[in-house]
Protein backbone atom coordinates (compact mmCIF):
# COMPACT_ATOMS: atom_id res chain seq x y z
CA UNK A 1 0.00 0.00 0.00
CA UNK A 2 1.72 3.29 -1.14
CA UNK A 3 0.18 6.75 -0.32
CA UNK A 4 1.43 9.72 -2.42
CA UNK A 5 1.66 12.64 -1.02
CA UNK A 6 0.50 16.29 -2.60
CA UNK A 7 2.95 18.28 -3.84
CA UNK A 8 4.06 21.22 -2.06
CA UNK A 9 3.18 24.65 -3.52
CA UNK A 10 5.62 26.24 -6.12
CA UNK A 11 7.39 29.14 -4.47
CA UNK A 12 6.37 31.60 -7.08
CA UNK A 13 2.73 30.90 -5.98
CA UNK A 14 0.91 33.86 -4.63
CA UNK A 15 -0.32 33.85 -0.84
CA UNK A 16 -4.29 32.45 -1.65
CA UNK A 17 -6.58 35.51 -1.00
CA UNK A 18 -9.13 32.73 0.05
CA UNK A 19 -12.28 33.46 1.59
CA UNK A 20 -11.81 31.50 5.17
CA UNK A 21 -7.80 31.84 6.06
CA UNK A 22 -8.97 31.34 9.35
CA UNK A 23 -7.04 28.63 11.14
CA UNK A 24 -5.17 26.97 14.66
CA UNK A 25 -2.52 25.59 15.36
CA UNK A 26 -2.45 24.38 18.80
CA UNK A 27 0.50 21.73 20.09
CA UNK A 28 2.69 21.20 22.97
CA UNK A 29 6.78 20.50 22.34
CA UNK A 30 9.36 18.38 24.47
CA UNK A 31 11.94 21.81 25.65
CA UNK A 32 14.24 20.52 23.76
CA UNK A 33 16.31 21.93 20.65
CA UNK A 34 14.82 19.29 18.83
CA UNK A 35 11.05 20.08 20.12
CA UNK A 36 12.09 23.77 19.12
CA UNK A 37 12.94 22.56 15.81
CA UNK A 38 9.54 20.95 15.40
CA UNK A 39 7.60 23.09 16.02
CA UNK A 40 9.39 25.35 13.33
CA UNK A 41 9.36 22.84 10.89
CA UNK A 42 5.44 21.84 11.78
CA UNK A 43 4.13 25.32 11.32
CA UNK A 44 6.19 26.29 7.88
CA UNK A 45 4.24 23.00 6.37
CA UNK A 46 1.12 24.10 8.16
CA UNK A 47 1.25 27.31 6.71
CA UNK A 48 2.03 26.05 3.36
CA UNK A 49 -1.34 24.18 3.87
CA UNK A 50 -3.44 27.07 5.07
CA UNK A 51 -2.17 29.15 1.72
CA UNK A 52 0.71 30.75 3.06
CA UNK A 53 3.49 29.38 0.58
CA UNK A 54 7.45 28.13 1.04
CA UNK A 55 9.53 30.77 -0.26
CA UNK A 56 6.92 33.98 -0.10
CA UNK A 57 8.35 36.51 2.06
CA UNK A 58 5.21 36.44 4.66
CA UNK A 59 6.06 32.54 5.08
CA UNK A 60 10.03 33.27 5.82
CA UNK A 61 8.75 36.01 8.28
CA UNK A 62 6.53 34.18 10.29
CA UNK A 63 8.49 31.29 10.77
CA UNK A 64 11.83 33.24 11.47
CA UNK A 65 9.67 35.01 14.59
CA UNK A 66 8.22 31.57 15.67
CA UNK A 67 11.72 29.76 15.37
CA UNK A 68 13.16 32.48 18.02
CA UNK A 69 10.33 32.62 20.06
CA UNK A 70 10.52 28.94 20.14
CA UNK A 71 14.26 29.02 20.94
CA UNK A 72 14.08 30.96 23.44
CA UNK A 73 11.02 28.87 25.29
CA UNK A 74 13.77 25.92 25.10
CA UNK A 75 16.72 28.25 26.09
CA UNK A 76 15.41 30.82 28.89
CA UNK A 77 11.98 28.76 29.67
CA UNK A 78 13.10 25.23 30.02
CA UNK A 79 12.13 23.54 33.15
CA UNK A 80 12.54 19.55 33.54
CA UNK A 81 10.31 17.67 32.71
CA UNK A 82 7.73 20.22 30.89
CA UNK A 83 7.31 21.13 27.58
CA UNK A 84 6.61 24.29 25.83
CA UNK A 85 2.97 24.94 24.73
CA UNK A 86 2.40 26.85 20.80
CA UNK A 87 -0.70 28.67 19.58
CA UNK A 88 -0.36 29.54 16.04
CA UNK A 89 -3.49 31.93 14.40
CA UNK A 90 -3.99 32.87 11.22
CA UNK A 91 -6.91 35.13 10.67
CA UNK A 92 -7.92 36.49 7.14
CA UNK A 93 -9.47 39.29 7.48
CA UNK A 94 -6.74 41.47 8.54
CA UNK A 95 -4.35 39.10 6.93
CA UNK A 96 -2.69 38.76 10.63
CA UNK A 97 -0.75 35.79 12.33
CA UNK A 98 -0.19 35.52 16.02
CA UNK A 99 2.05 33.42 17.74
CA UNK A 100 2.00 32.50 21.50
CA UNK A 101 5.06 30.26 22.46
CA UNK A 102 4.22 29.24 26.36
CA UNK A 103 6.81 27.65 28.88
CA UNK A 104 6.14 26.94 32.59
CA UNK A 105 9.28 29.16 33.98
CA UNK A 106 7.99 32.58 35.38
CA UNK A 107 11.31 33.93 37.22
CA UNK A 108 13.17 34.79 33.89
CA UNK A 109 11.16 36.89 31.81
CA UNK A 110 11.88 38.85 28.95
CA UNK A 111 12.34 42.86 28.55
CA UNK A 112 9.28 44.90 27.59
CA UNK A 113 9.48 45.34 24.11
CA UNK A 114 10.24 49.00 24.16
CA UNK A 115 13.25 48.37 26.53
CA UNK A 116 15.17 45.62 24.35
CA UNK A 117 19.02 45.85 25.22
CA UNK A 118 21.67 45.75 22.23
CA UNK A 119 24.36 43.34 22.81
CA UNK A 120 27.55 44.17 22.52
CA UNK A 121 29.93 43.54 20.19
CA UNK A 122 31.49 40.15 21.92
CA UNK A 123 28.36 39.41 23.19
CA UNK A 124 27.52 35.78 21.51
CA UNK A 125 23.88 35.58 22.51
CA UNK A 126 21.04 38.36 22.87
CA UNK A 127 19.84 39.34 19.60
CA UNK A 128 16.75 37.07 19.09
CA UNK A 129 13.70 39.47 20.40
CA UNK A 130 15.99 41.92 18.46
CA UNK A 131 15.59 39.81 15.47
CA UNK A 132 11.52 39.38 16.52
CA UNK A 133 11.01 43.05 17.10
CA UNK A 134 12.59 43.62 13.40
CA UNK A 135 10.16 41.11 12.20
CA UNK A 136 6.76 41.27 13.90
CA UNK A 137 4.49 44.13 13.54
CA UNK A 138 4.68 44.00 17.79
CA UNK A 139 5.37 41.34 20.21
CA UNK A 140 4.91 41.16 23.76
CA UNK A 141 4.68 38.87 27.01
CA UNK A 142 2.39 38.50 30.14
CA UNK A 143 2.75 35.32 32.94
CA UNK A 144 0.19 32.70 32.40
CA UNK A 145 -2.79 33.10 34.69
CA UNK A 146 -3.79 29.65 34.80
CA UNK A 147 0.19 28.60 36.32
CA UNK A 148 3.54 28.88 36.12
CA UNK A 149 4.82 30.23 33.38
CA UNK A 150 4.88 32.47 30.71
CA UNK A 151 3.58 33.83 27.10
CA UNK A 152 5.61 35.48 25.03
CA UNK A 153 3.42 36.38 21.30
CA UNK A 154 4.47 38.31 18.37
CA UNK A 155 2.07 39.21 15.89
CA UNK A 156 2.90 39.59 11.63
CA UNK A 157 0.29 41.43 9.58
CA UNK A 158 1.03 41.17 5.92
CA UNK A 159 -0.75 42.72 3.04
CA UNK A 160 -2.81 40.77 0.55
CA UNK A 161 -1.75 40.12 -2.72
CA UNK A 162 -3.23 42.97 -5.47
Amino acid sequence: MTSQLPSPLSASQPICPGDDLNHTLEMRFTSTPRGARLARRLAAHRLDTWGIPYGTGPHEEIVLVLGELAANAVRHGHVPGRDFHLSLHVTGAARAIRIEVTDTRDERTPPEPEALPAPGSEDTGGRGLLLVAARATRWGWHLRPEGPGKTVWAECVFASPA
